[in-house]
């Protein structure tokens, strides 16, 4: 037998899937194995394994018995002529075992070999290829001596980043996510030292092998990607601390001698947790400061605005007006958990601004020394509850537009292109419809050839071939990328993913039950959502008295400066009679009288039944806006249609309607 493939998992079923799919496909015409040993996971790992891959050999370990020992297990198994070690959240190139195994054979001197990885973004990932924890080299990691001067060959020896990645060559070790080793150097060797649970036991083989007599190598000519961590996120697990100690066993083990490695490796473990417990400190101190700031900042514009000049008041006044609205909105917000658990929560933020107001407008209404002008008061209130929940809001909407996800889901999706326009294409283009806030704006379709560029596939435009997808991804601002496995080789994906190393996205993968996408910042189901609930939001009478009192407030000041502007501009031929402009002044008076609202449904809504009748459940009124104005683009089915009329009608909130305007004015501005 050719070569028994061992993969331990724990926790990381979507990226298990995917994974033996590519690894199914780099075993064709090989005689090979494939051993699973499951570590008692509980997301339904071991029963996908046995419905889906029937083929995999299945160990199932009824506790998590840790890496070094799940691996022995499949190791006393195992037959090939080579064994490798490889992660569950991994994926391999057809080529890169044949590659591999042919290194190997040229290459009797070599014992264990892994080779080149990448991040889910296409960098490289350092941790294929590393020295041994020397004393220096301790030093330099820890002390950030090897982040600072990586090319240099005395400080950058952690990683070895002073050598050529595109280049073979012996290295110390190399990452456990990827380890061919050859049977002659197992049966001298022996399998992994179970005292190391997780962490250090690849450092501890390679380490072995290399005493042992044989080489150990850092090969080029392949590639796989791994999503580093996954298995250790999902669990409680403190990886740091782990790491570090896992380093420190292995100096005992190796360099017992050296005091000064052990002394090192601790220190790092000290230094790392008082960072993290600084991090913890630091980050809700900052949230504060930005709120007492803006507070701040809102008085003195607030005093400006109505006196047309700051240090209006008696010089006993200051600094106290400029500070204690702004402490007591930092009081009030910690007390709702505003810095702890609910750091952008907009509701909160504003509920905590009101309250403090309220607060404030008492005490200038009760102490005489500080009721200098209730104005003032009134406007930097109105301010503060601008400013405080928005720039939360601003930050979710960004976080969600660069792949991040600092809140809750928004409906500003990343700028999204789907590779793959087969049937696995579609399909994932028509679960993220489905699931209204996916946080994914499909952009277009990349083919495999430019053959159908410009053709529209259920709506959405092929827009590129993956020859060209670089370029695409600049100038159409691209921030995600998803790849239909089914559609594409693994060789393929790869490829483009190193080509776009040097540009700011996020790849991600569907595998082939199209359950999931996977990559590195998160995992999303594509199951759609249901969404069949009687409660919706939109019923509440407090949402539709907020909803109609927004719809008053900003007509109103739109009408007294957006209306007369645009018909001005008509009047002088600037803005055409049936431009969008036109038709939004023209709506503002049926906005202020009720008949429409700015967020709803569509003007052309056949049915809109009122409150719960027998003809159907309220759905909220018609609108200037919404969420299936917004997508009309997309083609979108009746099934479609009805999903995000219902969602919106479940998740109405003031927000919400904010967040649709805002994505409205952004489409309205880019036409």
């Amino acid at each position: 037998m050719d070569l028994s493939v061992i993969i331990v998992n724990y926790n990381v079923r979507q990226f298990l899937e995917n994974s033996l799919t590519s690894i199914l496909r780099a075993m064709e015409g090989l005689h090979g194995e494939i051993i699973v040993v499951d570590n008692a996971s509980d997301d339904g790992s071991a029963g996908m394994v046995r419905a889906t891959f029937p083929q995999v050999r299945l160990i199932t370990n009824p506790t998590n018995v840790g890496f070094a020992r799940a691996n022995n297990l499949a190791l006393k198994e195992a037959s090939g002529d080579f064994i490798l070690l490889i992660n569950p959240d991994t994926i391999v190139q057809e080529d890169t075992f044949r590659v591999m195994l042919r290194f190997l054979r040229d290459h009797p001197e070599a014992g264990l070999a892994g080779c080149k990885i990448l991040n889910p973004d296409g960098s490289f990932q350092l941790a294929c290829r590393r020295s041994f924890p020397t004393p220096w080299v301790a030093f330099t990691k820890i002390f950030g001596l090897s982040a600072l001067f990586p090319s240099s060959r005395l400080f950058g020896r952690y990683n070895l980043t002073y050598l050529d990645p595109n280049k073979s060559y012996p290295v110390d070790a190399v990452s456990g996510s990827f380890m061919m080793m050859t049977r002659s150097a197992y049966t001298r060797v022996g399998g992994l030292d179970e005292t190391f649970f997780m962490y250090g036991e690849d450092l501890d083989w390679c380490y072995r092998v290399r005493q042992a007599g044989f080489q150990v190598y850092y090969v080029h000519e392949t590639q796989i990607v791994h999503f580093k961590g996954e298995s250790t996120r999902r669990s409680n697990i403190d990886e740091v601390r782990v790491f570090y100690g896992a380093m420190e066993l292995f100096v005992q083990k190796h360099f017992s001698h050296s005091r000064l490695g052990v002394f090192f490796l601790r220190l790092g473990i000290v230094l790392r947790a008082a960072a993290a417990s600084l991090n913890r400190v630091l980050q809700p101190l900052l949230f504060a400061l930005i709120d007492f700031c803006l507070v701040a900042g809102a008085i003195i514009l607030a005093e400006w605005l109505y006196f047309g000049k700051v240090f209006r008041y008696q010089s006993y006044a200051y600094p106290i007006v400029w500070t204690v609205p702004g402490l007591l909105v930092v009081a009030v917000g910690a007390f709702a958990g505003l810095y702890a658990t609910h750091r952008f929560a907009i509701a909160r933020a504003g509920a905590a601004v009101v309250v403090s107001y309220l607060v404030i407008s008492a005490i200038v209404f009760f102490v005489k020394t500080f009721a200098f002008s209730r104005a003032v008061v009134l406007i930097s209130g109105l301010l503060a509850f601008v400013v405080v929940p928005g720039w939360r809001l601003l930050v979710r909407l960004w976080g969600r537009r660069g792949g991040r996800s600092p809140g809750k889901r928004s409906l500003f999706g990343s700028r999204t292109l789907i590779v793959g326009v087969g049937t696995a294409g579609q399909e994932v283009l028509r679960k993220l419809r489905a699931r209204v806030d996916g946080g994914y704006d499909i952009v277009g379709f990349i083919d495999t050839s430019s053959a159908r560029i410009g053709e529209v596939v259920t709506g959405v435009e092929v827009v590129g071939s993956v020859e060209n997808v670089g370029k695409i991804i600049e100038e159409r601002r691209i921030t995600d990328v998803i790849f239909s496995t089914d559609d594409l080789p693994y060789t393929t994906i790869l490829a483009v993913i190193a080509r776009s190393s040097s540009r700011n996205v996020n790849f991600r993968l569907v595998p082939t039950s199209l359950e999931a996408i996977i990559g590195k910042t998160r995992i999303d189901d594509l199951d759609p959502l249901p969404l069949v609930q009687i409660d919706y939001s939109i019923h509440r009478p407090f949402n539709r008295v907020v909803k109609r009192s927004f719809d008053v407030i900003v007509s109103l000041l739109l009408m007294a400066t957006l209306y007369p502007a645009v018909k001005g501009l008509r009047a002088l031929r600037l803005v055409r009679r049936d431009s969008s402009w036109m038709g939004i002044a023209d709506d503002l008076p049926r906005v202020l009288n009720g008949t429409i609202s700015f967020v709803g449904l569509p003007p052309d809504e056949e049915h809109v039944p009122g409150a719960t009748t027998a003809e159907g459940p309220y759905l909220g009124p018609r609108g200037l806006t919404g969420l299936v104005q917004l997508n009309q683009r997309a083609e979108l089915s009746k099934e479609e249609r009805e999903r995000f009329e219902l969602y919106y009608a479940k998740n109405q909130s003031l927000w919400l309607d904010v967040e649709i305007l805002v994505r409205a004015l952004l489409q309205l501005v880019r036409r």
